[in-house]
Formats: C-alpha cells, sequence, structure tokens
C-alpha cells in the first residue's frame, strides 16, 4: 500500500509538498521567534536584534536557535514523508539499522580529514565579493555566534554542544538528506545529481555566503555518506561529530581557529584525495541500490 501510495506523487509533486512545507515552517518559526522576543519586551521593529540590548541574552538566543532548528528543518521533513509515504514516516526519511558499526567510523574519518580542503575552499571563498547587505548579514551572525558560544560554566558546553551540534545533525539531516536529497535523485535520475544539488542547496540555505564553498562541500559528503550507508544515523553521527569538535575548539580554544588562517594547496589535495578514497571504500562496502536505500 505505501509503494503503491508513493507511485502515485511524481518526484515534481513531491517537490512542491516538500517546498510548501518548508516554507510555512519558515513562516511559523519567524512568527513565534517574533512572539518570544515581543513577551521578553525587545524592539524588533528594526529586522536585527540589538546585541547591545541587556535582554537579549545568550540563553534567549539558544532557546530562538533550538525552535528555529526543529520548526524550519525537522517538521517539513516529517510532513513530507508523513503525506507522501504515509506509513513508516521515519523509516522512508532514513531511519533505519545500521549494518556494521564500522561505517560510523569511516563516516567520521572522512569529515575529520575534509578539514583542510574546507579551509582552502574558505580561502577561495573569502575572494568573492559579496555585496554590502550580504556582508553585513555575515557580520550580524559573526556577533550573535561570539555571544551564543561564550562559555560560563561546564553547564554551558553541553547546552552548546546540544543547540549548536546535535539538534542541527538530526534535524538537518531529516531535512537535506533524508527528504529533499531523496527528491533530487529522483528528478535527476542520478545518485551523484541529487547528492551535489542537496548540498548546494544545503549550504545556500544557511545565508552565510563567506562559507557557502566549504559547507556545500561539507554537505556533498554527508549525502554521499547516507546514499551509501543506507542509515541517516550515520550521516547524523558525522554531522554532529562535525559541528561538535568546532563548538569545543571554539568554546575552550578560540585562538586555535585564526579568522583567516591558511591551507596550502598541497594539504588540501592530500585532504580531497583520502576524503575521496573513503567515500571509495564506502561505495565498495554499500552495493548500493535505489531500492535498497529508498525501499
Amino acid at each position: 500500500m505505501m509503494k503503491n501510495y508513493r507511485k502515485s506523487l511524481s518526484p515534481w509533486s513531491q517537490l512542491g509538498l516538500f517546498l510548501l512545507m518548508l516554507g510555512g515552517s519558515v513562516l511559523v518559526a519567524g512568527e513565534l521567534s517574533l512572539l518570544i522576543l515581543t513577551s521578553k519586551g525587545i524592539d524588533t521593529s528594526h529586522g536585527d536584534l540589538d546585541l547591545s540590548d541587556p535582554k537579549v541574552t545568550a540563553s534567549l538566543l539558544k532557546l530562538l536557535q533550538a525552535l528555529s532548528t526543529v520548526v524550519i528543518f525537522a517538521l517539513p521533513a516529517i510532513l513530507y514523508a508523513r503525506l507522501t509515504f504515509r506509513e513508516q514516516t521515519f523509516h522512508s526519511l532514513g531511519f533505519r539499522r545500521v549494518r556494521t558499526s564500522l561505517w560510523f567510523l569511516l563516516a567520521v574519518a572522512a569529515l575529520l580529514f575534509s578539514f583542510p580542503m574546507e579551509g582552502w575552499l574558505g580561502q577561495v571563498n573569502r575572494g568573492f565579493h559579496l555585496p554590502p547587505r550580504l556582508i553585513k548579514m555575515e557580520e550580524s551572525a559573526d556577533k550573535q555566534l561570539n555571544l551564543f558560544l561564550r562559555v560560563d560554566s561546564p553547564l554551558t558546553v553541553y547546552v552548546n554542544l546540544l543547540v549548536m551540534a546535535l539538534l542541527p545533525a538530526i534535524c538537518e539531516e531529516m531535512c537535506f538528506r533524508g527528504a529533499l536529497q531523496r527528491i533530487l535523485i529522483n528528478l535527476t535520475r542520478s545518485p551523484w545529481g541529487g547528492i551535489v544539488l542537496t548540498g548546494l542547496i544545503f549550504s545556500a540555505i544557511h545565508m552565510q555566503f563567506l562559507g557557502f564553498l566549504p559547507r556545500a562541500f561539507l554537505g556533498m559528503i554527508l549525502g554521499a555518506i547516507y546514499w551509501y550507508s543506507g542509515s541517516l544515523w550515520v550521516s547524523i553521527l558525522a554531522h554532529f561529530f562535525y559541528n561538535g569538535i568546532q563548538v569545543i575548539a571554539v568554546s575552550f580554544y578560540p585562538k586555535m581557529i585564526p579568522e583567516n588562517s591558511s591551507v596550502p594547496l598541497y594539504l588540501a589535495l592530500i585532504s580531497l584525495v583520502i576524503v575521496v578514497g573513503l567515500l571509495s571504500v564506502m561505495r565498495r562496502m554499500s552495493g548500493t541500490t535505489y531500492e535498497r536505500v529508498y525501499e
């Protein structure tokens, strides 16, 4: 019954349904955030939050971030899967048993060795000339992040890991790899066509264009990890590891990540070769077919 219902919705219909759910979720998240800010007596008429306002605390920012992550990314994925497949909603999003724990090790290794290549892509990205409006958005986001990641106690680090690492890993993987990548692979009739397009959209939707290229590269690696492993749990763990290691580094050792660090091209190429090698190992392990991943 589930398969028959699935076939009644074309890939374009599924894309339209998903985009409708995503757009509605963005509006809902915006309204909920506005209600919370208004209830705190914070002026939102100018658009950007005034970080010098004592009412704008790190705790409030974390609450808004957590709310937005769940509503914008997890909610549309769940609604899309529920309306499209009716049964086994989470199974259809990729929450399947992992065949061997080796997948987790390979996925984390791929993300770990991707750092030099992402650093080099970041250098290239910084050479792009962005409109003043986008630069202002980047600066505002950086200020909020600095306030967000300020460590006052050990508990703060755990909260930061929850809000900045775990929730995004689960919710974004559901949205982009579990839902959107499935649709785009159907549309392009190509696994890597869907993986690349999803990675580009994954990066663009973050609205932080000074990091567009490295984030797109990350999205493509995560997409390949999910495609080969057949389980969203593997890409979720890799995503959590990637986010978590940066949250911890910025929280305790901010000087370890200089803003304009330089990565030699040879190191980036070594990084790329290792990542491609690890993905090749995953491909050989997987025996992936469309039916197995998207059964």
